[in-house]
């Protein structure tokens, strides 16, 4: 019986929490403790903050084949793909990288340095992009914008850091659902505003800058978006750890063993290679190949939308794609704020990711007949299918996060997360540089006897698709269970 009461009493020691007085995670903690209500103030916080990142990323895909078109380096109509290719893959490349310096640097220095030097990267770059006067300008200020802007991997560990133990999922969906909005809303943003002196001459002179530099207009709205987060970010609390005192938080004999038996378990936890941690790598690994689908999918989308009918595509103008986008934005974010939550809490991430992957394929299979309607009929189907792909798509991406996230502890997590983005960006990088050759060397065989034109480039689409679904199962995707 002693021994029980001793064992009992040393385990109350180590659940006990304890605060140091000048660590700001410790203040996040301790908010987090004394919360009670809904946690709006956060979810709008990182909301703005993703979706400011996430902007950009896909913004440039409606007008991509125009402005390649304009700076005349394609020789063929059907080269163009190709090179638009190039500069959707440069932001991707770059990001694969440095991901992981970032995912580092957020776990020494804190996640809020990165979080807004990644914000402020955007404001300078995007806007440089936007007034490219040539090939390859375009390439290295998408590549500059990639490898400086490195705040998604630590924004997932601050999320996960900031919410309480209920709202973690919803925390890990607001990211999810601001990172699908900003590569919905982004490209919207793109289709209406590129060629503004083409589309509204009434208000844009065709002397003025936005006539001289035609698709500057949607990203200076993404820049002044992003310099509007990037000065609301200073308000941003810390989340990370600072207990650079050798001193325990309160006078006591109590707060002194916990202070020691924290810092073995920290040091012990800091030495865990997280190449060998399971659970973590199995989740990224899956989350890469379907990044490389979603990337692809969001280019080859707006390049097949646009292209003209002979080439097997809708001949759509890059308003008419940014309002498609514009749609499938208002569903994703209904059904994320609405049903996510609770389809997670029942079937859980593993099979959200698993059934979002088999829906996917079953509706890409039907893209390549929709060149056989026409009117309103084809804008309806149009716009539903391109609704349920995206939230098919970003329900998969936040039962991901979610398995990334619980693999590691606070320690790690800013690392962890930089591996992930480091795997993501590069099979992203990958993703508009195949999908835009796949998509040329498509138009090129419209009379193939096996799946012919763009038939093949959606069966491709749904190989990637098919092997991510087959990492979702036993034995290889694992889901640590004890946190």
């Amino acid at each position: 019986m002693a021994g029980e009461e001793v064992k009992e009493t040393l385990l109350n020691k180590r659940e006990e929490q304890y605060y140091y007085e000048n660590c700001p995670g410790c203040k996040v903690d301790l908010h987090k403790a004394g919360q009670t209500g809904f946690p709006i103030k956060e979810l709008l916080s990182i909301w703005v903050v993703v979706l400011g990142t996430a902007l950009p990323i896909s913004s440039l895909f409606p007008f991509l084949y125009f402005m390649i078109r304009d700076f005349n380096i394609a020789k063929r109509e059907e080269d163009i793909g190709s090179y638009a290719g190039y500069v959707g893959s440069a932001f991707m490349f770059g990001r694969a990288l440095t991901s992981a310096f970032w995912g580092i640097v957020a776990d020494r220095y804190g996640r809020k340095p990165v979080i807004i030097f990644g914000t402020f990267s955007v404001i300078v770059f995007n806007t440089l992009f936007g007034l490219s006067i040539n090939f390859w300008m375009a390439v290295i200020t998408r590549f500059l914008l990639g490898s400086l802007n490195g705040l998604l991997g630590p924004i997932k560990a601050y999320a996960a850091e900031t919410f309480r133990e209920e709202y973690q999922a919803l925390g890990m969906s607001t990211i999810s659902t601001a990172w699908g909005i900003g590569l919905i809303i982004g490209p919207a943003l793109g289709g209406f505003f590129a060629q503004p002196a083409e589309k509204y001459p009434a208000v844009f002179s065709k002397d003025s800058i936005f006539g001289r530099f035609p698709y500057f207009l949607p990203c200076l709205c993404i820049s002044l978006f992003a310099l509007v987060v990037g000065i609301g970010s200073f308000w941003l609390p810390e989340t990370l750890h600072n207990h650079d005192s050798e001193m325990p938080p309160q006078d006591s004999c109590k707060a002194l063993e916990s202070a020691s038996d924290t810092k073995e378990e920290n040091e012990s936890t800091s030495k865990e290679n997280l190449f060998k941690n399971w659970p973590l790598m199995s989740s990224i690994i899956a989350y890469c190949v379907f990044a490389l689908h979603d990337m692809a999918y969001s280019e080859i989308f707006s390049l097949w939308a646009v292209s003209p009918r002979k080439f097997g595509g809708l001949s759509y103008s890059t308003a008419d794609v940014g309002e498609v986008l514009s749609i499938s934005g208002f569903g994703l974010l209904v059904f994320q704020l609405t049903l996510y939550s609770t389809v997670a809490k029942y079937v859980g991430p593993v099979m959200i990711a698993r059934a979002g992957g088999v829906l996917s394929i079953l509706l890409l299979t039907s893209y390549p007949y929709f060149t056989k309607l026409s009117g309103i009929t084809l804008s309806l189907v149009v716009n539903f299918a391109s609704m349920m792909k995206n939230v098919l798509s970003i329900s998969i991406v936040t039962g991901l996060f979610i398995l990334q996230n619980k693999a590691v502890d606070q320690r790690q997590r800013g690392a962890a997360n930089g591996i992930a983005m480091t795997g993501m960006s590069f099979f992203k990088a990958l993703g508009p540089a195949a999908g835009g050759a796949v998509f040329s060397w498509a138009q090129k065989r419209l009379d193939a006897p096996i799946l012919p034109g763009n038939q093949v480039v959606f069966f491709m689409l749904n190989v990637i698709e098919a092997i991510g679904v087959l990492l979702t199962l036993k034995p290889f995707l694992v889901e640590r269970q004890n946190t």
